[in-house]
């Protein structure tokens, strides 16, 4: 079986990959090779199967054509401009965002014609589909009412792979990912950064920026939680789903006063000290048209797990990224 993945450069798409070459296998099927591609070259990876890694631009004319030419059997698909980017840049977050995606599923559409080719493809969605007017707890079938241009654009994409699988031309499986937290590495230009920011600096020693208000709540999971849901998506039996492609994973609802009490619970009082409150405006613009809380039952019910609790989330930061040792 042949894997590809889309955005594999990035944090998810990098601890994607390592759960792949760790366990070997997907669904009961070995793992016989892996294309990891991205807008930069993503780094050399030791396996026993062949890795090809490959620099490309997914919205320039012919990339998407060229990634799935020999065929793979999963492709996951990470590539994106995070929300804040693509609010502050429109032309380049359409490009990117959606065209992207469309060439995607228009190169599978074209191989199959050609081919007979019909692959699992996992789309990374997100909770920003949704927007205001909001009910307190959301459902899948909640309307889409987007109130950034991120959040549109997953929107389509959502869409456009509900009718791509519809039409036989892939099987999809769309996973509308919750807010991850704790992101680790240096902040990026999301306009949801900050709910990694308040925890991963403190746990290394340094000051981090609140943004928002601490009633601000929202809809977490963690990076091993979101790694898990990648997978256990290219391996179910996707006949459970019908003609709703699209998901919102489990998570858990919390608010940023519940995220500082979890931080000072695990790392003490010196941690939360570090935190700094610096309203941001457009942030808190941004996050205001946010949904705070999803009844995933439908996910869990397929088999997606999500984490705990927030002290969870934490210790596993903590785990994963510091060595078990706070700084």
């Amino acid at each position: 079986m042949k894997i590809l993945v889309i955005g594999a450069a990035g944090m998810v798409g990098r601890k994607l990959v390592a759960a792949l070459l760790k366990t070997g296998q997907v669904g009961g099927r070995e793992i016989a090779g892996l294309t990891l591609a991205d807008v930069v070259e993503p780094s050399p990876v030791t396996a026993s199967i062949p890795i090809t890694r490959v620099a490309t631009d997914l919205s320039a004319q012919g990339a998407a054509a060229a990634l799935i030419a020999d065929r793979p059997d999963i492709i996951f698909h990470l590539a994106a401009i995070v929300s804040g980017e693509a609010e502050a840049d429109f032309d380049k977050g359409y490009r990117i965002n959606l065209d992207g995606t469309r060439y995607l599923l228009e190169a599978i559409r074209q191989a199959g014609l050609q081919h007979s080719y019909k692959p699992r493809l996992v789309f990374t969605s997100s909770i920003a589909v949704f927007g205001e007017p909001l009910p307190e707890v959301i459902g899948d079938t909640q309307q889409h009412t987007p109130l950034t241009s991120y959040g549109t654009q997953k929107a389509i994409g959502e869409l456009l792979l509900a009718d791509y699988s519809r039409r036989g031309f892939l099987d999809g499986v769309g996973i509308r990912l919750p807010t991850i937290v704790v992101r680790p590495g240096k902040p990026n230009k999301a306009a949801s950064g900050f709910f990694s920011g308040i925890l991963r600096e403190p746990l290394a020693g340094m000051e981090a920026i609140l943004p928002v208000a601490e009633d601000v709540r929202h809809w977490f999971a963690s990076p091993r939680a979101a790694v898990g849901f990648l997978l256990h998506a290219a391996e179910m039996d996707t006949d459970a789903l019908g003609a709703r492609r699209n998901l919102t994973m489990p998570g858990l609802a919390a608010t940023v006063g519940e995220e500082i009490a979890a931080l000072e619970r695990v790392a003490g009082p010196k941690a939360t000290a570090l935190i700094r409150r610096e309203p941001d405006e457009t942030i808190i613009r941004i996050v205001a048209g946010w949904p705070k809380a999803f009844d995933a039952r439908r996910a869990s019910a397929l088999g997606f797990a999500g984490d705990a609790d927030f002290d969870e989330i934490i210790r596993i930061h903590i785990e994963d990224e510091l060595g078990g040792k706070i700084g």
